[in-house]
């Protein structure tokens, strides 16, 4: 049956701070919390592990209220791990572990053989086993973090709490944390709810995910349903790229490069104002694929360039970056050659730039007719920017290096990379 939230509402002193909270986690789940620091996230934890009790509502594990139950019975079906953990003795890690054998104790019993071993399955299962003589105040933030894990676990729970449970550690030690989490919920069962601050670590471990504002939940569901840019952008007020991770599927969130907004006019006070990037900057057209443009995409526009691009076939990375940056961009059905109406498109959109730049992308038959385009906008005195390499990714049989040749005789200036177009960029049009 698992955990079930319902109608939660938790107060300090006079002050609300959790509002009709309803969710349930179920054995083996790995639940993340996520939101803006203030949100509740903490709040939550402290609620159900009751640290805090509840004004309101109710809080059941298994169809059984969790209020209900002896502060024994508590220890030993929920564990917490909260962020900051302050060990001042001379503790073993060993004896730090065994800690979590209390509430299976009697008030003065010690340690039994089958303490004992399971202390020893718990540190193996988070992969500190080794540092069992070590003392405590000896160890690194993360071999520390999964001491204090092992110690929760040695507690047998049902539900795992754990409060930020990566904050502050190297890379290697959030990955081998989120990954022993994900461990326990499908090999153990338990239910895993924990804080999580790096929304691309929620995205890849966790199974769903609850996005908490100001004391509310915003919305419950998979990452993909919750790390939407709007999402993010309402409860933590920033502009956001949600995309695929195209080896892994899972979402990924990344900050968006900054819009600057052009200038149409305005007071001559408005325009002593503006800083250089946000003043009206010309349009820049990136003929490009295979994920050539995507790069001077951002680049572009952290500059403060007006872009556009195309034509590439819609599912081309160039295509999706595209569109994840609100960039127009003529597209073609995938895997098809450029037609009449796509070419007349992009001619259309190549006569409102005031730059092109050809970018080092593979050429084929099905998009020999990009360089047709430039070569037109060309002959109108259109700049054009070309890459180098164009010709040694000729799959056309030399077609597309004879049009990359005549864009050469027209006077195309050529480039090796990002920084360099942005300078020649910045000579031709500022």
């Amino acid at each position: 049956m698992g955990l079930k939230v319902e109608d939660v509402e938790a107060y300090y002193g006079s002050e609300k701070v959790l509002s009709s909270i309803d969710f349930t986690a179920g054995h083996g789940e790995l639940l993340g919390v996520i939101g803006p620091n203030g949100s509740g996230k903490t709040t939550l934890l402290r609620t159900l592990s009751r640290i805090l009790s509840p004004r309101r509502g109710t809080i059941l594990l298994d169809g059984h209220l969790i209020d209900e139950l002896s502060e024994r019975e508590f220890a030993c079906r929920f564990a917490l791990v909260p962020q900051e953990t302050a060990v001042n003795f001379e503790f073993s890690a060993l004896d730090i572990v065994l800690m979590g054998r209390n509430p299976h104790q009697g008030r003065w019993e010690l340690e039994s053989q089958r303490d004992m071993e399971i202390a020893r399955r718990c540190m193996e299962l988070t992969n500190c086993w080794h540092l069992a003589e070590r003392r405590i105040t000896e160890l690194s933030g993360g071999e520390r973090q999964l001491v204090i894990i092992a110690r929760a676990l040695t507690q047998e729970p049902e539900v795992l709490l754990l409060d930020e449970p990566t904050s502050h550690l190297d890379i290697n030690y959030q990955i081998e944390i989120m990954e022993l989490l994900k461990r326990l919920t499908r090999q153990e069962g338990l239910i895993v709810i924990a804080v999580i601050h790096d929304l691309n670590l929620a995205a890849h471990y966790c199974d769903r995910l609850i996005l908490l504002h100001r004391g509310r939940v915003v919305t419950i569901g998979t990452p993909e349903q919750v790390l939407t840019p709007n999402n993010i952008k309402r409860t933590f007020g920033v502009d956001v790229i949600v995309g695929r991770h195209a080896v892994t599927n899972h979402s990924y969130v990344s900050p968006a490069p900054p819009v600057h907004h052009h200038s149409t006019g305005g007071t001559a006070a408005a325009a002593d104002t503006a800083t250089p990037n946000t003043a009206s900057k010309p349009t820049v057209h990136l003929i490009c694929g295979g994920g050539t443009g995507a790069p001077l995409m951002h680049r572009l526009m952290e500059e403060g360039y007006r872009v556009t691009a195309g034509a590439v076939n819609l599912l081309d990375t160039d295509c999706e970056v595209a569109q994840l940056l609100d960039i127009p961009v003529v597209t073609e059905a995938p895997f098809s050659p450029i037609a009449d109406k796509t070419l007349h498109a992009l001619l259309a959109m190549l006569q409102s730039a005031d730059a092109i730049v050809v970018c080092n992308m593979p050429v084929g038959y099905g998009n020999l007719r990009n360089l047709e385009a430039a070569n037109r906008a060309s002959e109108l005195g259109k700049p054009v920017l070309l890459f180098n390499g164009i010709e040694e990714r000729d799959f056309t049989g030399g077609e597309a290096t004879k049009r990359v040749r005549a864009l050469k005789n027209r006077g195309a200036i050529p480039v090796n990379d990002i920084e360099e177009v942005i300078d020649k960029l910045g000579s031709i049009l500022d």
